[in-house]
C-alpha cells in the first residue's frame, strides 16, 4: 500500500490491519470538495456509483483514503472510479451509511482502522473495504446485467423526448451580441470530462492557427485555462468551475431551470463577476452549449471531453442525459466530437527526426569547432561514433 504524504500511515503490526490517520473533509457532493483535497485528507463522501472523473481527480489530489456513505460500486451498471482508486492504492472504505455527517465535521482529525472509522479513539461509523480485486470483481459482474441499465436509460430517453421535443425547433434566447461574436467561426466546447487533458493538447495546432470561439462547460472553463487559453464564454450551473476561472473569461451565462430558477447565478456574484445573464433550457449544460454555437450560426462546432456512451451517461446520473440525443440529431454533421483524437494521433518522434535533430545540432556545432584544432579532432571521434551507431 503506498502512501502519498501526510497524515499517520501503516499496517497494525499486531493484527495487520489498515491504520490511517488525517483530516476530513466531508462532503456529499463530491466535486465540491475537490479542490480542498490533498495527501493530508481523508474526503468522507456521499457518492453512489463512482464514477471516473471523480475518481481520477481524486487520485490526482493525492488521497490515501476515501469514506464513502454510499455503494461506491453498486453493480447497477459497470462503474470504473472504485477500480481506479483501488488500482492506484487508494483505501476504499464503501457504505458507512449517511450518520457518518452528523457524527463529523470539517476539519475533525479521524483514524481509519481496517473497517472503523474513529474520532477521538472512539468508533463514528463502520464499512466495508473495497480493495482492487474486490472492486475488479463487482465491474466483471455488473457488466453482465448491463442491459438493466440499457432499458432505463432508453425509457428516460423516450420520456425525455416526448416532453422536451421543442428543444429541437425552439429559438433560445442568446443575447444577440453573443450570436455576433460566433456566426460564421469555428467554436470549440469544452466539457472536463474523459480524456479532456489529452485531447486538448492533441488540439493545440488547431487552437493556435483557426482561433475557434471557446466555450468553457462549467469546468471545462478550468480545462482551457489550465491548457494556457482563455475562454471566451463559461457557460452552465457553475457547480464545477472556479471563481478564477469565471473572472477570466470574457463572458458569464447561466444555465437555468425551465421555470427560470438559476442557482448558479449566486455563485458567480460571489465569485465578483458582475452582469452575468441567464438561460433557462432544459437538457445537460454541454448539449446547450453545442446548441448555442448551433444558433449562432458557427461554421463548425467541435467538441472536448463531452459524454458519448452509455457507462459515461450513466455515471453523469442524470435524466437530462437523454438531451444528448436530440441535440445530436439537430446539429447534424456541424457537430465534431473530438472525444479521442489524442489517442487516434499520438504524438510521437520518428527516428528520422532524432537524426535530423542530431544533423542540424552537429552542423551548428561545427561552425564553432572548425576554427580550434584540438576541438576540431574531438568532433571528428564523435562523427565516427555517431556513424556507426547509425550504421551510416
Amino acid at each position: 500500500m503506498r502512501h502519498r504524504g501526510g497524515g499517520g500511515f501503516g499496517l497494525n503490526v499486531s493484527s495487520g490491519e489498515f491504520y490511517l490517520s488525517g483530516m476530513a473533509v466531508l462532503g456529499t457532493k463530491t466535486k465540491e470538495i475537490l479542490p480542498h483535497l490533498d495527501g493530508m485528507t481523508i474526503p468522507v463522501i456521499d457518492h453512489e456509483n463512482l464514477d471516473r472523473i471523480t475518481a481520477e481527480t481524486l487520485v490526482e489530489a493525492g488521497v490515501n483514503a476515501v469514506v464513502n456513505a454510499a455503494g461506491s460500486a453498486t453493480g447497477e451498471y459497470p462503474n470504473m472510479g472504485p477500480f481506479i482508486l483501488a488500482r492506484a492504492g487508494v483505501y476504499i472504505l464503501d457504505g458507512v451509511g449517511k450518520k457518518v455527517f452528523k457524527r463529523l465535521s470539517t476539519g475533525d482529525e479521524i483514524e481509519l482502522r481496517g473497517d472503523g472509522v474513529y474520532k477521538d479513539g472512539e468508533l463514528v461509523a463502520v464499512g466495508e473495504h473495497l480493495d482492487k480485486e474486490a472492486a475488479e470483481r463487482r465491474l466483471r459482474e455488473s457488466r453482465l446485467v448491463v442491459g438493466a441499465a440499457l432499458e432505463s436509460f432508453a425509457q428516460n430517453t423516450v420520456e425525455f423526448m416526448r416532453h422536451e421535443q421543442d428543444l429541437l425547433f425552439s429559438k433560445l434566447k442568446v443575447p444577440n451580441d453573443l450570436a455576433r461574436e460566433m456566426r460564421g467561426r469555428q467554436v470549440l466546447v469544452v466539457v472536463r470530462g474523459y480524456d479532456y487533458r489529452q485531447d486538448l493538447a492533441a488540439l493545440k495546432t488547431y487552437l493556435r492557427e483557426v482561433r475557434p470561439f471557446l466555450i468553457g462547460v462549467d469546468g471545462g472553463a478550468d480545462a482551457l485555462l489550465e491548457a494556457g487559453w482563455k475562454p471566451d464564454l463559461v457557460f452552465g450551473d457553475m457547480d464545477s468551475v472556479s471563481p478564477e476561472g469565471l473572472r477570466l473569461a470574457d463572458r458569464v451565462l447561466v444555465h437555468a431551470y425551465p421555470d427560470g430558477e438559476a442557482p448558479g447565478l449566486g455563485r458567480v456574484e460571489a465569485a465578483g463577476v458582475e452582469g452575468a445573464e441567464t438561460l433557462p433550457v432544459p437538457g445537460l449544460s454541454e448539449d446547450v452549449a453545442i446548441l448555442i454555437a448551433e444558433q449562432c450560426g458557427a461554421e463548425l462546432i467541435v467538441a472536448v471531453g463531452t459524454h458519448v456512451g452509455l457507462v459515461e451517461f450513466l455515471d453523469k446520473g442524470r435524466k437530462g442525459a437523454s438531451s444528448t440525443f436530440l441535440t445530436r440529431l439537430k446539429v447534424g454533421a456541424r457537430l465534431v466530437d473530438a472525444k479521442g483524437v489524442s489517442k487516434l494521433y499520438p504524438s510521437r518522434v520518428s527516428v528520422w527526426q532524432l537524426v535530423a535533430l542530431v544533423v542540424a545540432g552537429l552542423v551548428a556545432v561545427s561552425a564553432i569547432v572548425h576554427s580550434s584544432n584540438s576541438l576540431a579532432d574531438i568532433f571528428q571521434i564523435l562523427a565516427i561514433k555517431l556513424r556507426l551507431l547509425l550504421g551510416i
